[in-house]
């Protein structure tokens, strides 16, 4: 059976997104695939390495969100033929709050043989924050060590 394209891939990342299946997710990726978080602020990592390091960070991503709908879907075909550059919004509920959420992402997307080898995600960590409920806590981080 020939391996996945990005695009297909990635797509197979959404739909387990919206069920909930962080493990699946995480089998995605390669062994050694990186994930990247450029924008990360605070206590959030600003990479990952290795598939068993993004599953940890996975694990518990159903109890802050719950992921419902995705929409705006556009894929765009870079040059190299295994990288994409995704751009969606996620539509949603935050767990703790029961509040709901809308997300804009910025992904970008390399994988060989079907297995995510490097995954750039641009999120708005204060967007984030404030739709999981957690902007005090992201602002209190980005203090100086000074004024705490």
């Amino acid at each position: 059976m020939p391996s996945r394209t990005s695009e297909e891939t990635f797509r197979r990342l959404l739909e387990l997104l919206l069920a909930g299946d962080m493990s699946a997710i995480a089998d995605l990726w390669a062994e050694y695939g990186t994930a990247e978080f450029p924008f990360a602020e605070g206590a959030s990592p600003r990479q990952l390495t290795g598939r068993e390091a993004v599953r940890d960070y996975l694990a518990g991503y159903p109890d802050l969100m719950d992921v419902q709908a995705i929409s705006a879907l556009t894929v765009r075909h870079t040059e190299q033929p295994d990288t994409i550059v995704v751009e969606f919004t996620a539509h949603g509920r935050t767990v703790a709050t029961d509040e709901p959420y809308q997300l804009d992402y910025i992904r970008v997307l390399t994988t060989h043989r079907g297995l995510i080898t490097r995954y750039r995600d641009y999120w708005n960590p204060l967007a984030a924050a404030s739709a999981a409920g957690t902007l005090p806590e992201l602002l209190g981080s980005l203090r100086p060590q000074a004024a705490r």
